[in-house]
C-alpha cells in the first residue's frame, strides 16, 4: 500500500515510520523545510527509544521518505492520514482543528484517485465528518473515503505501542474504506492483534473517553495520596493492594505530581467543552482537570515546607524535568508549574535531566542545566526527584548526602523511601502519600 503522512510530529513521524516497517511505502510529509532536511539526514527531531534506528533501516530500504510536497506524496496513495497538531484551543479549552483543516483542504487539491483520507490526530466528535465536507468543497469531483484511526501511544514506548497494540481502533463509513484499512493494518491482524472497526463518531469518543478516564485513575490515587499522609497509610501498598484486583489493574496507580504530556491535558479539556456544547456536562473529567492542577501546587508546598516554609536564597537541585521518562516532551509537564515557583520564591534551581534541556531551556528561565546529578546536587540545601528517570533509580545516596549543604530530599515519585534516604544521612525526606 501506498501511504502519505501529513505531519511529522511525534504521532505522524513515529506512524509513518512503523507503517513502513510493514512493508508499505511511506512518504511522510511537513511543511517544515528544516525537519525535513533534518530527517532526509536521518536525524530525529524527537526522543524516542529506537526510533532513529528503525527510521534507517526502512529508508534504506525504499520503504521511507520525506518531502515537503503534500502534492507529490498525496498523488496515487491509498491512503492519506492526517497527523497535525490538535492543541487547545486559547480561550475556550477547545481542540484547534486549524491545521487538521488546512490539511485537508490541501489533501482534497491534492487527490488524484480513490484514496482513504484518515484522521490519525485526536479530534472531537464530528471532526471527521467536517473534514469530509471540508474535501469536498476542495474538490467536488474527488473520489474519497474519511476514517478515523486515533492513535494510543504513550511516549517512550510508542514503537512497542504501535507493533504489539492492545486494539487498533478504526472508525469507517464504507466497506471499501474497511477493506483499506484492513490491508494497512493486516501485519497486526494477522498476528492476532483487536481490531475495532466502528463509525467515525464512536472511534473519535473511544479515543477521548479513554485518555480521560486514565487521567481520572492517575488523579484518584493522587487523592487518595493525601488522604494517606493524614491518616499514616503508604499509598505504594494501597496501590499495589488496588491493582491486584483484575477489575482495576495495576497501571496509571502510582502517586506523584499529576499528569502532563501532549495528550492528557488537551483531551480532558476538549472532552469537558464537547460536554458543555452538547448540554450533557463531563463532571467528572473537569473534578479531573481542577484537582490535577492542585496537585502540582501541592508539590510545591512540600519542598516549601521540607526547606521550613520559603526556598527563599535556598539552592534546590531538581532531577528530571520531562513530563515522564523516556522523553523529551516538556508539554503540561508538572515541572512547569513547579520550577517556576519556586525560582519565584527565591531558590537557586539546578536542573538536571538527559533529554529535558532542549525544551526545557526556553521553557524554564532562571535556572541553571547540569549534566550530572550529582554535580547538580553538589552544595544544594534540598534535593527534588521529579522525573523517574532510570539514572535516579539507583543513585549513590550516601554521596549525594555528603555533598549537600543541608540533605533534604523531596522525592515526588516515591523512587526512594526515607528509611533508606535517612540511613545514607539525609536529614529529611518526604514522598507522596507516605
Amino acid at each position: 500500500m501506498k501511504i502519505a503522512m501529513i505531519g511529522t510530529g511525534y504521532v505522524g513521524l513515529v506512524s509513518g515510520v512503523c507503517f513502513s516497517d510493514f512493508g508499505h511505502d511511506v512518504v511522510c510529509v511537513d511543511k517544515d523545510p528544516r525537519k525535513v532536511e533534518m530527517l532526509k539526514r536521518g536525524e530525529v527531531p524527537i526522543y524516542e527509544p529506537g526510533l532513529d534506528v528503525l527510521m534507517a533501516k526502512n529508508v534504506a530500504a525504499g520503504r521511507l521518505s520525506f518531502t515537503g510536497d503534500l502534492k507529490s506524496a498525496v498523488d496515487g496513495a491509498d491512503a492519506v492520514f492526517i497527523a497535525v497538531g490538535t492543541p487547545t484551543r486559547r480561550g475556550d479549552g477547545h481542540a484547534d482543528l486549524t491545521y487538521v483543516f488546512a490539511a485537508a483542504e490541501e489533501i482534497g487539491k491534492a487527490l488524484t484517485g480513490y484514496a482513504v483520507v484518515v484522521t490519525k490526530s485526536t479530534v472531537p466528535v464530528g471532526t471527521n465528518a467536517q473534514v469530509k465536507a471540508v474535501i469536498e468543497k476542495a474538490a467536488p469531483k474527488a473520489e474519497f473515503d474519511v476514517a478515523s484511526n486515533p492513535e494510543f501511544l504513550r511516549e517512550g514506548a510508542a514503537i512497542d505501542d504501535f507493533m504489539r497494540p492492545d486494539r487498533v481502533v478504526v472508525g469507517v463509513t464504507s466497506e471499501r474504506a474497511e477493506k483499506v484499512m484492513g490491508e494497512i493494518y493486516r501485519p497486526l491482524f494477522l498476528r492476532d492483534f483487536p481490531i475495532l472497526y466502528t463509525d467515525l463518531e464512536t472511534a473519535e469518543m473511544i479515543k477521548y473517553a479513554a485518555n480521560a478516564f486514565l487521567a481520572t485513575k492517575i488523579t484518584f490515587i493522587n487523592e487518595i495520596a493525601r488522604l494517606c499522609e493524614k491518616v499514616g497509610a503508604d499509598v505504594k501498598q494501597v496501590s499495589k493492594g488496588m491493582g491486584l484486583d483484575n477489575r482495576i489493574g495495576n497501571k496509571f496507580l502510582h502517586a506523584g505530581p499529576g499528569y502532563g504530556g501532549s495528550c492528557f491535558p488537551k483531551d480532558t479539556s476538549a472532552l469537558a467543552r464537547i460536554g458543555q456544547d452538547y448540554a450533557s456536562p463531563m463532571q467528572i473529567v473537569e473534578t479531573v482537570m481542577k484537582v490535577n492542577d492542585e496537585i502540582k501546587r501541592r508539590m510545591v508546598e512540600k519542598v516549601l515546607d521540607l526547606c521550613g516554609g520559603s526556598v527563599n536564597g535556598k539552592t534546590v537541585a531538581v532531577l528530571g524535568v520531562t513530563f515522564k521518562p523516556n522523553t523529551d516532551d516538556m508539554r503540561d509537564a508538572p515541572s512547569l508549574t513547579i520550577v517556576p515557583a519556586l525560582v519565584g520564591g527565591g531558590a537557586k534551581v539546578k536542573v538536571v535531566d538527559p533529554q529535558g534541556r532542549r525544551e526545557g531551556e526556553h521553557l524554564l528561565p532562571g535556572v541553571s542545566w547540569h549534566d550530572d546529578a550529582y554535580a547538580a546536587v553538589a552544595g544544594a540545601d534540598v534535593v527534588v526527584i521529579l522525573t523517574e528517570w532510570n539514572e535516579f533509580r539507583a543513585l549513590d545516596l550516601g554521596r549525594m548526602a555528603k555533598s549537600m549543604a543541608h540533605p533534604r530530599m523531596a522525592d515526588l515519585r516515591n523512587v526512594y523511601s526515607a528509611k533508606d534516604a535517612k540511613a545514607a544521612g539525609f536529614e529529611d525526606y518526604t514522598g507522596v502519600g507516605r
